[in-house]
């Protein structure tokens, strides 16, 4: 059995080599994909890291001046995620626009389970059940760009999906962390 202190050092370095699998696809889709990819994978690696700090480090992300970096960053990346979204429907590229806006959907989610932990705890079914089926859309996503031999895709969306399961184990960390009593509930509702 691992110790603690060696699961979390296994933990880290995962999570660090998925951002470094994701930077170098980002790399790819700069050099040889559409204005759309580009400016969609840079986005999501933006918002990625952004959830990845405030669920890291939120403590130290309290300041005035860190706070408003972070909500500006934040909102840049935002709206490169709608206009990237926007790009694949003007495109037609229908999978992934449908991918961008499951996608949306899980961020602003996520979100609500970093801003208001409380609220969602008294409603862990309601939010497990809409992650469930976030989650399962892109899954099913993934199989599709498999399906149709289209491997880079499938392989990219399976690392966005790891990264941010990833995020949410981070989320529901601190929720059992601030709310002791909270754990329980979060382990019926799955």
């Amino acid at each position: 059995m691992l110790s603690a202190t060696v699961a979390l050092r296994w933990y880290f370095w995962f999570k660090v080599a998925v951002f470094a699998l994701l930077a170098c696809n980002a790399a790819l889709f700069l050099l040889a994909g559409t204005s759309s990819e580009a400016l969609d994978t840079l986005a999501w690696l933006v918002l990625l890291a952004l959830f990845a700090l405030e669920t890291g480090h939120g403590d130290r992300l309290r300041g005035r001046y860190a706070a408003a970096v972070v909500r500006g960053a934040r909102l840049a990346a935002a709206a490169a995620v709608g206009a990237a979204a926007l790009g694949y429907v003007y495109e037609g590229e229908w999978l992934d626009a449908v991918n961008s806006g499951l996608w949306i959907g899980v961020v602003v989610l996520l979100e609500f389970e970093v801003r208001y932990p409380r609220a969602v705890d008294r409603q862990r079914a309601w939010f497990a059940g809409v992650a469930t089926t976030l989650y399962a859309g892109l899954g099913a996503l993934a199989l599709v760009w498999a399906w149709r031999g289209e491997w880079f895709d499938a392989y990219d969306a399976l690392l966005w999906l790891i990264a941010f399961v990833t995020i949410e184990i981070d989320v529901l960390q601190i929720s059992r962390v601030q709310h002791p009593g909270a754990g329980a509930d979060i382990l019926k509702s799955l």
